[in-house]
C-alpha cells in the first residue's frame, strides 16, 4: 500500500493578505483561505485557527512552510530568527512568525521571503523550470525579488532586496506627488512602481492604468532600470515578473522593450537580442507561485528534520 503524501500547511504572508493552505503539493490543495493582514496578533490567530480546523478535517500536518514579506531574519543562529524585522508595514516591525506556529503545532517550520518562496514554486513547477539562475520579481503592494542559484534561494548577508535598488527618478510630467514613496530611500524601485506609489503619484490604482496612460510607460521604464541592474549583476537565465501591477495589459511588453533599449546591445545574448519575450515572462503558476513555494518550504523542512533525526 502506498504511503500517503505528508500534509503540509503553507502560508504566503503578504503585506496585504495572508494566503493559507493545507495540502500535499500543488495538485493537492485540500483547503485554502485569504486573511487580511491586519495587526500581527489578529492575523496570526486567524491563521492558526484555519490550520487547526483543517487538521481536524483532513488529519494532522507534518510541517509548515512560510513565505513572508520582509525584511525577515533568516539566520538560524540569530536571536530574532523567524522574525519580520524592519518592515515599513505599520505594527509589524520585530514580529515573530515561526515561534507561534511552532508552539501551537510542534512541527518543523520552513521560513523564507515571500518572493524566494514564489521563485522556488516557479523553479519546481512553473516558468522557472530548467532556468538557473532564476529571478522572480513581484510588483504589487511592494516590490520584492527572489533569486535562485544552484536550485537554492539566495540569502547571503540578509536576503535580496531588489525592490530597493536605486533607480533614476522618473521625470514624467503630470504627477500629483513627485517624491519617492519609500520611507527609507529617495529614489528606489519600490518607491516609484509599487501599487501605493502609483496611486500616490498618479491618483490611479496600478491595476486600473489604461494602456495609453503615461503612468504605464513610466512604470515600465523604471522597472526596466531595475531589471538591467539585475541582469548585469546576477546574469539570470530567466526573469519572472508577477504581482497585481504586472497584470496590467501591455505592461510586460513595454518592460521588455525598455529593457532591451537600456541595455543598448551590451549583453549580446540571444536570450536578450532575439528572445526577450521568453526571457522576461509572467509566472507559470499565476497567482499560485507563492503558496506553492510555501508548500515546498514545508516539504523541505520536513525532509531536513528527518535527516537530522536519522
Amino acid at each position: 500500500m502506498d504511503t500517503p503524501a505528508p500534509l503540509i500547511a503553507a502560508i504566503e504572508a503578504g503585506g496585504t493578505k495572508f494566503v493559507v493552505a493545507v495540502g500535499s503539493g500543488p495538485e493537492d490543495i485540500k483547503a485554502v483561505t485569504r486573511i487580511d493582514t491586519s495587526d500581527p496578533a489578529h492575523t496570526m490567530r486567524e491563521t492558526i485557527q484555519f490550520i487547526s480546523a483543517s487538521c481536524r478535517k483532513y488529519g494532522p500536518i507534518q510541517a509548515i512552510g512560510v513565505g513572508s514579506f520582509g525584511p525577515i531574519d533568516l539566520d538560524p543562529t540569530s536571536a530574532t530568527y523567524g522574525f519580520i524585522t524592519t518592515t515599513p508595514k505599520p505594527g509589524w516591525s520585530h514580529t515573530p512568525v515561526i515561534a507561534p506556529l511552532h508552539s501551537r503545532f510542534q512541527v518543523p517550520v520552513g521560513f523564507d521571503t515571500d518572493v524566494n518562496a514564489a521563485a522556488i514554486g516557479e523553479m519546481l513547477w512553473g516558468a522557472g523550470q530548467n532556468h538557473d539562475p532564476l529571478v522572480y520579481i513581484t510588483v504589487g503592494t511592494g516590490v520584492g525579488g527572489g533569486v535562485i542559484v544552484n536550485q537554492q534561494p539566495l540569502h547571503g548577508l540578509l536576503h535580496p532586496e531588489i525592490g530597493h535598488l536605486s533607480v533614476p527618478a522618473p521625470r514624467t510630467p503630470g504627477v500629483i506627488v513627485p517624491d519617492c514613496h519609500c520611507p527609507y530611500h529617495k529614489s528606489c524601485l519600490e518607491g516609484f512602481v509599487c501599487g501605493p506609489a502609483i496611486a500616490a503619484r498618479w491618483g490611479i490604482r496600478g491595476e486600473d492604468m489604461p494602456a495609453d496612460h503615461p503612468a504605464l510607460e513610466e512604470v515600465a521604464e523604471t522597472l526596466a532600470y531595475g531589471l538591467i541592474n539585475v541582469i548585469l549583476t546576477l546574469s539570470p537565465k530567466r526573469i519572472i515578473l508577477g504581482g497585481g501591477v504586472m497584470k496590467q495589459k501591455g505592461l510586460i511588453e513595454s518592460v521588455r522593450s525598455h529593457t532591451v533599449r537600456l541595455l543598448n546591445g551590451y549583453v549580446n545574448s540571444p536570450a536578450i537580442v532575439y528572445a526577450i519575450d521568453s526571457y522576461i515572462v509572467p509566472p507559470g503558476l499565476g497567482d499560485r507561485s507563492g503558496i506553492c513555494g510555501a508548500l515546498a518550504l514545508g516539504l523541505n523542512a520536513l525532509a531536513e528534520s528527518k535527516v537530522a533525526r536519522s
